[in-house]
């Protein structure tokens, strides 16, 4: 499949995870009450600008999520624009960068709808689209679409077979989906999704991965391995890059803090452990976003975005299961 191929190209490759702003540090905190924006609502004034900079400077992927509602007890917009119109637009704004999602909740979406909107976005794309798919974790959600939480799983599975064979099954003889899929869409699930794991890896195509350790992250990818063989592996990381390239890191809940040879060091951790890729979110990061890309794009894509035979640290830069 040509997008994954792309994903893993290398054996390893790094992406971004929008939204893009820096909004869960102290300044982010403050102009956000300057704004008078919720909690967890970010800035976006500058996500063009920065999704235009990372296609450029060479960063994978970029991965959005899928929040249709704002609940205060979460705190957390996402990227707030709907993730499929937002989809579109960054197709519109770049050229290479891969588009992914992380994930999509299917069983409170209609599943027709889910297939054109993201048949739209392959096309549109030049089919650069990664449909990560979930089966969703907010109880509140599901009544207000209509949908049942209990009965999500026997629902998931029924729109990823909707999405395999392009709701062919379904419609009756004279109708289709347009447009048609110029390609096969790539699965990557989020979780278990209420499947067995045998299921998963039988029916994805790869598997999103929460953020953890190199330690987690191995003995994940152990298990992934043991019932998807080679499929890809991906996850993500909340940095804050600093000034000194020295800095040693620190650990925090889904991420560390550090200068960037601590991130190059945790980077080769986790290829050594078997991840294939990584998104990096920057919420937290306190100095400004297109700084940080530019440094990661000269000193740390530079690591890994080569030949598998060729990745190797510079003498200097020493799902769920």
């Amino acid at each position: 499949m040509a997008t994954l191929a792309r994903l893993t190209e290398g054996g390893f490759s790094i992406g971004i995870e929008a939204p893009l702003d820096n909004d869960w540090t102290p300044a982010g905190e403050q102009a956000r009450r300057q704004d008078g924006r919720l909690p967890g609502e970010p800035d976006l004034r500058r996500h063009a600008e920065l999704a235009r900079l990372a296609d450029t400077l060479g960063f994978r992927a970029l991965w959005v999520r899928d929040v249709p509602l704002y609940d205060p007890s979460f705190g957390d917009a996402a990227q707030v624009f709907e993730v499929f119109s937002y989809l579109g637009y960054l197709a519109g704004v770049t050229q290479d960068i891969l588009l992914g999602t992380a994930a999509v909740v299917l069983p409170i979406r209609e599943p027709l709808l889910t297939l054109k909107s993201a048949a739209t976005v392959q096309r549109l794309s030049g089919n650069r689209l990664l449909l990560g798919v979930a089966s969703g974790d907010r109880p509140v959600e599901y009544p207000l679409f209509g949908r049942d939480f209990a009965g999500r799983g026997a629902s998931f599975r029924d729109q990823v077979q909707l999405l395999r064979d392009s709701a062919q099954a379904r419609l009756p003889g004279g109708l289709d989906v347009l447009p048609r899929m110029d390609a096969a869409l790539p699965l990557l699930v989020a979780g278990l999704a209420q499947q067995t794991p045998d299921w998963v890896a039988e029916n994805m195509d790869g598997c999103l991965a929460y953020p953890g350790t190199p330690e987690d992250h191995a003995r994940r990818v152990a298990a992934w391995r043991a019932v998807a063989g080679g499929k890809p592996y991906a996850s993500f990381i909340h940095l804050d890059l600093t000034e000194d390239a020295d800095e040693p890191l620190q650990r925090w809940r889904f991420g560390l803090r550090g200068g960037r040879r601590a991130l190059i060091a945790e980077l080769h951790a986790l290829r050594a452990a078997g991840v294939d890729h990584v998104g990096l979110h920057f919420r937290r990061n306190q100095r400004p976003l297109d700084e940080t890309f530019h440094e990661i794009a000269e000193h740390v894509l530079p690591v890994f975005h080569r030949s598998a035979a060729k990745v190797t640290a510079p003498a200097e830069e020493i799902c769920n299961a």
